[in-house]
């Protein structure tokens, strides 16, 4: 089945900021929003969208979306979600940071920070911060991922296990509603995991097009999270639950 120009279009805006909100489809495109609810119910059928209470999202299956397309995705939310993320952390500390579209943001937000160690996996957090004089940057081996400059595998794993930092901050793929960091990537799963051990507190910073994905693989839980920084509200029920587990949630304006 062909799609009209303005399926097409809405393909391309979810493609490109991870969801589309009906609202906005039909006061974009000057049409009802039942006009809107049917093109997105057919942009489902044909495999290119999942719906979701409001609107839809990119379907994303069991990989996870291109580089550059996860880098576009939500561009202000991320610096608002790094801007809180870096005021959280003082001067004088050592980091971690993993791979992940918003923890580079949080380094670009770290740009200014003086006597921080920073221990990453991420060349392109490292390339960022090495125009920093007052950040030390460690930089772990293993295996090159050349789509988005992230090293995994057992050497990595092995090399965060050295290192106690005060601070790891750290990104998921996805967020479900039992409060579980799901990720595609079971080596990066691994590298993630020695992380949150490694560091006496940890940041998740997540925006919220998270809660509307899904991964296969689990990371951790939220339970295990210091402070989660978002961009919007959590459901009641899994605002409840970080509430029971004190994990502080921020959500940066």
């Amino acid at each position: 089945m062909a799609l009209s120009f303005r399926q097409s279009e809405i393909l391309e805006i979810a493609r490109a900021e991870g969801r589309v909100v009906v609202e906005d489809l039909a006061h974009r495109f000057d049409v009802t929003l039942q006009t809107i609810r049917r093109d997105l119910s057919e942009l489902a059928d044909l495999g290119h969208l999942d719906r979701v209470h409001g609107g839809a999202v990119a379907r994303t299956g069991v990989a996870n979306l291109g580089y550059e397309q996860r880098r576009r995705m939500n561009e202000g939310a991320k610096a608002a979600i790094a801007r809180a993320c870096a005021a959280a952390i003082p001067e004088n500390c050592s980091l971690i940071l993993n791979l992940g579209t918003t923890t580079e943001a949080v380094a670009q937000e770290l740009l200014t920070h003086r006597n921080i160690t920073v221990v990453t996996n991420n060349m392109n957090v490292a390339n960022s911060l090495a125009v920093n004089p007052g950040c030390e940057i460690m930089v772990a081996g293993g295996a090159l991922r050349r789509s988005d400059g992230g090293l995994v595998g057992e050497l990595t794993t092995q090399f965060f296990e050295q290192f106690k930092v005060d601070i790891a901050v750290i990104g998921a793929s996805a967020l479900d509603r039992d409060g579980d960091l799901l990720d595609f990537d079971l080596a990066e799963v691994r590298v993630s995991k020695a992380i949150i051990r490694q560091a006496r507190k940890v940041f998740l910073v997540c925006d919220h097009s998270k809660l509307d994905r899904s991964a296969p693989a689990r990371l951790a839980s939220l339970s295990e999270i210091t402070v989660l920084f978002t961009d919007q509200p959590l459901p009641p029920d899994l605002a409840q639950k970080c509430a029971d587990w004190g994990t502080q949630v921020v959500v940066a304006g």
